[in-house]
């Protein structure tokens, strides 16, 4: 299964702002690739942050 993936699809399967995902990633140094981004090293960082994280995407699977 990927895990990588684009601000978009990460802040459309958060319920967020694609700018959030963004600068949630510049202030705590979470690597953008080539445009993607490790899902799991994201959703780590915004739970030590308190930032609630609802994954609509998984639970439609």
């Amino acid at each position: 299964m990927a895990n990588h993936f684009t601000p978009q699809e990460l802040a459309r399967e958060f319920g967020m702002e694609t700018k959030d995902v963004v600068q949630i990633c510049v202030e705590e140094s979470v690597p953008i690739y080539k445009g993607k981004i490790d899902r799991s090293l994201l959703t780590l960082v915004m739970k030590s942050r308190g930032i609630v994280v609802e994954s609509r995407e998984a639970a439609a699977v």
